[in-house]
């Protein structure tokens, strides 16, 4: 039997293990995972009796890793919908004040900034991109673009904070 038969049905024999500990789509791609580094990094092994093992601790190394980047990411944790979250949902009058509120102090806020954070700002709710931002203001660095909107953004959160 040639690798690639050996390698065809071993993938069936890799997807039932992992399908076993998580989704079957994830099953699949870690499977596709596993064969790809046995293609690419173990070329010589061609025998049956060697790659099934080696397969299956290849496996079971992906899926640790693949359990500690979700842990690593919070995935394992429930997230609650809250009723303003939902689509459509109309937001009740405690979140409309709070909207309103939010928005007064940040427009006195903004009217306490030098003109270039208005401007900045401006740019940035138009959806420009630092790189436009450059041109438009005529710095030589794009570095200069976000150092000033980093201060400009510090500089709210104080005005902001001290409107409270």
């Amino acid at each position: 039997m040639e690798r690639d038969e050996i390698l065809a049905r071993l993938r069936e024999r890799i997807v039932a293990f992992a399908a076993s500990t998580t989704q079957r789509e994830a099953a699949e791609d870690l499977a596709q995972d596993v064969l790809m580094l046995l293609h690419t990094k173990y070329p010589q092994v061609a025998r049956l009796e060697e790659l099934l093992p080696l397969s299956l601790r290849i496996l079971r190394y992906k899926i640790v890793a693949a359990r500690r980047k979700a842990f690593r990411r919070g995935e394992h944790l429930p997230t609650g919908v809250d009723e303003s979250d939902v689509a459509g949902a109309d937001p009740t009058p405690e979140i409309e004040a709070e909207n309103r509120e939010m928005r007064a102090r940040l427009i006195r806020a903004l009217a306490q900034t030098e003109e270039r954070c208005r401007r900045l700002m401006r740019m940035k709710l138009q959806g420009r991109t630092f790189a436009e931002m450059q041109r438009e203001f005529g710095v030589r660095s794009i570095n200069t673009i976000y150092t000033w909107d980093f201060r400009c953004r510090q500089r709210l959160q104080e005005l902001m904070g001290a409107a409270r």
